[in-house]
């Protein structure tokens, strides 16, 4: 499953730095927090490896700037 926007990709990325212990889970904020709690390593490794170029920098822009 693809990332729908670049936050939810950097997000992702976040929650599976923490999920490897790369990071501290104490960190995470909002989003990545749920998504750390709520998703496997893999699930998050395919959203964190979306490319974000063609993706708008939230959900619902529709402006590719």
């Amino acid at each position: 499953m693809p990332a729908q926007s670049q936050a939810q990709q950097k997000a992702a990325g976040a929650a599976l730095s923490a999920k490897r212990g790369e990071t501290k889970v104490g960190d995470l904020k909002g989003a990545s927090k749920e998504m750390y709690d709520s998703m496997s390593e893999a699930e998050l490794e395919d959203l964190a490896s979306t490319s974000h170029d063609d993706l708008p920098e939230k959900a619902g822009d529709d402006d590719k700037d």
